[in-house]
């Protein structure tokens, strides 16, 4: 029963480990940068 358990908190471990990973991982600058900037007009709106 001990294996068992052992084998579940394993897995348990293993999952948090990969969520964390992907959470954090990447270049600090990208996160920090907006996906959008909605302060300038798209290019093609000065053309009628």
């Amino acid at each position: 029963m001990w294996i068992l358990m052992l084998e579940a908190g394993v897995a348990l471990f293993l999952l948090v480990f990969i969520v964390w990973w992907t959470m954090f991982s990447g270049r600090p600058e990208e996160r920090k940068r907006p996906l959008r900037d909605d302060s300038q007009p798209p290019r093609d709106a000065d053309q009628p």
